[in-house]
């Protein structure tokens, strides 16, 4: 059974940064992709990040130049560093992944059904 665990998340002030991680166990292969997306209260979720099996990362262009999005395969683990927080990026964070052998989404910051697994979130709290 494929389970994400996301960590790393926290509060600090505006222009900190953070790192978010998310441990994948119980997949048979690497050949998945995966996504960070958010939520805020009251807003819909919105992807982040996505990263394809090949390494190719597409970043939302609300955090394209500050947060970074990367892969250790050997560890099964999808990291989310984060600089230049601000206040509107304030919200609980989830990592997501494709099932095995699903290498590339159609839509990869659309959090959809090609999502077939998610974490349990992590709050990341930005103050002014």
């Amino acid at each position: 059974q494929v389970q994400l665990v996301e960590s790393g998340g926290g509060s600090v002030q505006a222009g900190g940064s953070l790192r978010l991680s998310c441990e994948a166990s119980g997949y048979t292969e690497v050949g998945y992709c995966m996504g960070w997306f958010r939520q805020a209260p009251g807003k819909e979720r919105e992807g982040v990040a996505a990263i394809d099996i090949d390494g190719n990362i597409l970043y939302s262009d609300s955090v394209k130049g500050r947060f970074s999005a990367s892969k250790d395969n050997a560890k099964n683990t999808l990291y989310l560093q984060m600089n230049s927080l601000k206040p509107e990026d304030t919200a609980m964070y989830y990592c997501a992944a494709a099932d095995d052998g699903v290498g590339y989404a159609t839509d990869p910051l659309s959090p959809n059904d090609e999502y077939k697994y998610w974490g349990q979130g992590t709050q990341v709290t930005v103050s002014s």
